[in-house]
C-alpha cells in the first residue's frame, strides 16, 4: 500500500488539498499499477509560523 506524505505551508484552500489528494492518487496509481483504493494520501499543513525560510518564520516575510 503506497502512502505518500506531504507537508505544505498553510493558507491553501480545501478545494487547492481535494484537486491535489485527487492527483497525487492518479500519478502513484499510475506509475506503480497500483489500485487507487490502496494508496493513501497524507496532506500536513504547516503554520507559517513553523515554517522557517533563510533562519526566519515565513510568518516575518512579507507575501508568504
Amino acid at each position: 500500500m503506497p502512502i505518500v506524505n506531504i507537508e505544505i505551508m498553510e493558507g491553501r484552500t480545501p478545494a487547492k488539498i481535494k484537486n491535489l489528494i485527487a492527483r497525487v492518487t492518479d500519478t502513484v496509481s499510475e506509475e506503480l499499477d497500483s489500485p487507487k483504493d490502496r494508496i493513501r494520501v497524507l496532506v500536513t499543513e504547516v503554520p507559517k509560523t513553523h515554517w522557517g525560510i533563510g533562519g526566519v518564520p515565513a510568518s516575518d516575510i512579507p507575501n508568504r
